[in-house]
């Protein structure tokens, strides 16, 4: 019998949320390892911006690649170090979610290209519509064909690795989901935040948006909740836990 303890279900933290959301409410993180509510697997946080060793694909389930108020375009140390390491992943046939920065480092990492979106920032709640390819994809099967999720981004995926499965989209951002091979995915959506994180998020950005001509008020009034998108970090949870680190 095998009684090695299962290897953990990592999330790889490369941002942080803002000081006063953080006090009241916690970081990405700690969002994240709610959203996952892993039965079987422990969680294991790592910041390669404070220089935490990525483990060997072989020694992870899974991982989660948060989000982050930097930008994938300026290819930080730490991100271009973790963007090889996700390509090995990949290769690997490790479990692999990107968040928004994640969801682009992803694209970066494989061949695609990150940058700043032509129509500027995507922010608040917004509706997601499925491509048809999801119906069968493992990660976003079964859900709603259009249904909310909530958004704060200025840089998007502009190209798609070769061979990646684009996923769902919404009027503004062409690629909202995308998957590679069998069991890579990102997503530009934040299934992570509820509707106060992201109420939080519109008052923070009050200014820089009003700058930009957009009224956060308005859409602080159209925040809704967002339960479909937020199934997304179980489901991958679910997937990590059947593989097991395989």
């Amino acid at each position: 019998m095998d009684n090695k303890p299962p290897h953990p279900l990592v999330i790889v933290k490369l941002g942080g949320t803002f000081e006063a959301i953080r006090a009241q409410r916690g970081d990405f993180e700690n969002w994240i390892a709610d959203g996952l509510d892993s039965q079987t697997l422990p969680i294991l946080v790592i910041d390669p911006r404070r220089g935490d060793a990525l483990p060997a694909p072989e020694d992870v389930s899974g991982v989660v690649v948060t989000g982050s108020h930097a930008m994938v375009s300026h290819r930080e140390p730490w991100s271009e170090t973790t963007a090889a390491w996700l390509a090995r992943l990949v290769a690997h046939g490790t479990p692999v979610l990107g968040i928004c920065y994640g969801h682009q480092l992803l694209a970066h990492a494989l061949g695609g290209e990150a940058g700043n979106h032509p129509r500027g920032v995507e922010v608040g709640t917004v509706t997601v519509t499925l491509d048809e390819a999801a119906a069968t994809d493992p990660l976003l099967h079964g859900l709603p064909a259009q249904f909310p999720a909530n958004v704060v981004h200025w840089q998007s995926a502009l190209r798609l690795p070769e061979g990646a499965v684009r996923l769902a989209g919404s009027d503004h951002e062409p690629v909202h989901a995308f998957r590679v091979g069998e069991n890579a995915w990102g997503v530009q959506f934040h299934p992570e935040f509820d509707a106060q994180t992201m109420r939080d998020y519109l008052d923070q950005l009050a200014a820089p948006l009003k700058a930009d001509g957009i009224d956060a008020g308005a859409l602080r009034e159209r925040v809704a909740a967002t339960d479909s998108a937020a199934q997304l970090l179980g489901r991958f949870a679910r997937i990590a836990e059947a593989r097991q680190g395989a």
